[in-house]
């Protein structure tokens, strides 16, 4: 069956932007043939630096025929409906058949359609698609109006082994748009210095095979494996390791079409500078990956990939980067000389010029309040003394105020750490400076050591508890100061660590000027929402985190995952399913005759009025339960919790299958709806049963 190529040759298309390119381009041409009518069997994209190919394989050459009827008025209609009938579908009176039914005469419509063939349907889906592609960020170049993430060199669109003829429908308007030239070509171009001239193509097979002809590699990802194989090569060869970085890698194969991978070194002057230093120079800056000796110490050698081969086997490229390298260190080596004439505690002061939000002062006062707060914390974990936490606290963001840090931002924390052993600050306050910036993501390690944790809470807390008085939250997928991710990193200290840390307390010792009033529920609410993502990939249900965070006032993460694992155990068990049920049927019984006596059936029942045994027994076993709940609650014993109210299975099984609620007595349908409102008052000591799924709301 035909198939489809399409190519956009452009400028380099920034690396970050490439993978989101691809499924971009895949989702919008095969929305398009899907809503022509168009099946296919496959559909893949590619993406080099300069280029972004689509391949769709298995089109039909033509959409299928359509055939409908339609009914419409009757034939003693009013002239009015039938005109309207007749508009609607496009015919004429004579062309309508007349048919009998159950109902009388009607017009009936047979509309025909024949399918329209795929190369005349292609432009339509096409030229919108890449006029309106959509780019994180883009363009306009020369008279050109329309806009792409870099200038458009050429498109080449290829069906069935013919270029598709763009002109007559878009000719004007695509000039308008990218230029006159760039249409509807069955050519493209290789590599930009290896192999720059035209090469036509017929097919996608004839188009892979030509452009690695001329020295471009299509596929991402065996641009990938060639470059982890050429250096993972030339390591072995130098009797070193390469260092893994799955992220470097792929960006450096969305920066070359041809990778040369080649080794270079670095100056020995350079190589007591700390290694992050070094490692951040080549990685950031330079896109070098870094190579470890046999002591799993850095090695005075980089792997760089180029996009050429050079002169003299690749000397020449080598020995450029190896002095953009050394300027770039020169410039570290500096910063490192002049950074240490200056204490870390000599720069706090510094920190009241760097604002942390207009509406929450400076960062300055940011470490001020973390003071405090790393204090507060440091007494609910093991091994944490308060006067440590302040002083890692105090010192935590002064490297903000360095050379180096200023030179290469992602070092913060990391300098600091060098600052404060130099400075012979405790090896203590020393790691958590560098740890206090800890967890930044769901894969980064969590911080374990005492102080470290103490800080990193105070840093994190702070955060959210002054964007929350300020007002400034996340919305949909906005969230420009990252407060999901410090939320989700305070979940991950508490958890991981297992600490007893009551949020509500440590959210009261965050001050601010203005006061932070009213924002307990709401932000408990909000770590209520991310306990539950995180919690999501563990398999722990979210409904279940509901019902306990419903009982309200619940700020110890450590007791709500105890509580949680513990009722998601005993409704799994044939206890806790029924008695799920035997809830969800008794709360349906008093919500509706609430509603319909315009009441509440809260409080106790009265004891005089109990006349069936059942009824009895339901009573005496809520009472039991209701104690045994409070008081293994008490202790924390969950577990004991949950025996308490399986205890209530055998008597609300009973109560349902013996008594009847809505008898004709008032006083004793009343006591026996209070019954009811107890089973729910019982259970809902433990969770509010309501949330979990198969509960009612």
């Amino acid at each position: 069956m035909p198939e489809l190529l399409l190519e956009l040759l452009s400028e380099e298309i920034p690396a970050r932007m490439q993978g989101r390119a691809t499924e971009d381009l895949k989702r919008l041409v095969t929305d398009g043939l899907k809503e022509a009518g168009l099946s296919f069997e496959e559909a893949r994209a590619f993406v080099t630096p300069r280029r972004l190919a689509l391949v769709v394989d298995g089109l039909p050459e033509k959409q299928p025929d359509i055939r409908e009827e339609r009914r419409g008025p009757r034939v003693d209609a009013p002239e009015k409906a039938i005109e309207g009938f007749l508009k609607s579908v496009g015919l004429t009176l004579d062309q309508c058949e007349r048919r009998a039914t159950e109902k009388g005469e009607f017009y009936f419509a047979v509309i025909e359609e024949k399918g329209r063939e795929t190369k005349d349907i292609l432009p339509a889906i096409l030229f919108p698609t890449i006029v309106k592609f959509p780019w994180p960020k883009s363009m306009r170049w020369a008279l050109c109006q329309g806009r792409w993430v870099r200038p458009i060199q050429g498109i080449l669109a290829i069906f069935d082994e013919r270029s598709l003829d763009f002109t007559a429908a878009f000719g004007a308007l695509g000039a308008l748009q990218f230029g006159v030239d760039v249409w509807s070509k069955d050519t493209t171009a290789g590599h930009r210095f290896l192999a720059p001239k035209p090469i036509q193509v017929k097919d996608f097979a004839d188009y892979k095979k030509k452009l690695k002809a001329a020295k471009v590699i299509l596929d991402s990802a065996e641009r990938r494996a060639a470059i982890l194989a050429g250096a993972e090569r030339l390591a072995k060869r130098a009797k070193l390791t390469l260092k893994a970085d799955q992220g470097l890698l792929a960006e450096v194969s969305g920066l070359v079409e041809w990778p040369v991978v080649l080794m270079g070194s670095i100056d020995k002057d350079f190589m007591d500078l700390p290694d992050e230093v070094l490692t951040t120079a080549m990685r950031t800056h330079q896109k070098y990956f870094s190579l470890t000796d046999n002591k799993s110490r850095l090695a005075p050698r980089f792997i760089v990939v180029a996009n050429t081969p050079g002169r003299e086997g690749g000397k020449e490229v080598v020995a450029g980067n190896e002095r953009v390298l050394r300027a770039r260190l020169s410039d570290a080596r500096y910063f490192w000389d002049q950074d240490r004439k200056r204490t870390l505690v000599s720069r706090v002061p510094g920190l009241a010029e760097l604002v942390f939000h207009a509406k929450l002062g400076s960062v300055a006062d940011k470490a001020k309040r973390m003071q405090a707060l790393a204090a507060h914390v440091a007494g609910y974990i093991p091994g944490a003394e308060a006067a440590l936490a302040e002083r890692a606290a105090l010192l935590a963001k002064a490297d903000l105020t360095t050379e180096m840090v200023g030179e290469f931002p992602e070092l913060q924390g990391v300098m600091g750490r060098y600052y404060a052993v130099a400075d012979g600050e405790t090896p203590e306050v020393a790691e958590a400076i560098a740890d206090h910036y800890a967890p930044q993501g769901p894969s980064d390690p969590c911080p374990t050591a005492p102080l470290g944790v103490a800080v990193a809470l105070a840093d994190k807390i702070d955060t959210l508890v002054g964007f929350w008085a300020i007002d400034e939250k996340p919305t949909g997928s906005k969230d420009p100061f990252a407060l999901r991710r410090a939320a989700l990193g305070i979940i991950r200290l508490i958890i991981e660590n297992k600490l007893r840390l009551p949020l509500l307390g440590a959210f009261a010792k965050v001050s601010f000027q203005g006061g932070v009033d009213n924002i307990d529920a709401d932000l408990l609410a909000f770590f209520a929402d991310r306990l539950k993502v995180h919690l999501r990939e563990k398999g722990v249900r979210h409904d279940l985190i509901d019902a306990v965070f419903a009982l309200g006032g619940e700020d110890d993460l450590v007791r709500l995952l105890g509580r949680v694992e513990v009722l998601g155990a005993f409704l799994e068990s044939d206890d806790g399913a029924n008695l799920l049920t035997a809830y969800r049927r008794a709360a349906n019984i008093v919500r509706i005759e609430e509603k319909k006596d315009d009441t509440r059936y809260g409080g106790a029942h009265r004891a005089e009025l109990l006349e069936a045994s059942e009824e009895k027994e339901l009573a005496e076993s809520l009472e039991a339960s209701a104690s045994g709940v409070r008081h293994a609650l008490s202790g924390e014993d969950f577990t004991g919790a949950m025996a308490a109210l399986a205890g209530l299975r055998r008597p609300v099984d009973d109560f349902f299958d013996r008594v009847t609620v809505n008898t004709d007595e008032a006083n004793l349908r009343e006591n026996r709806l209070r019954l009811l409102g107890a089973i729910g008052a019982t259970m809902n000591q433990v969770a509010d049963f309501s949330r979990i799924e198969g509960g009612e709301r």
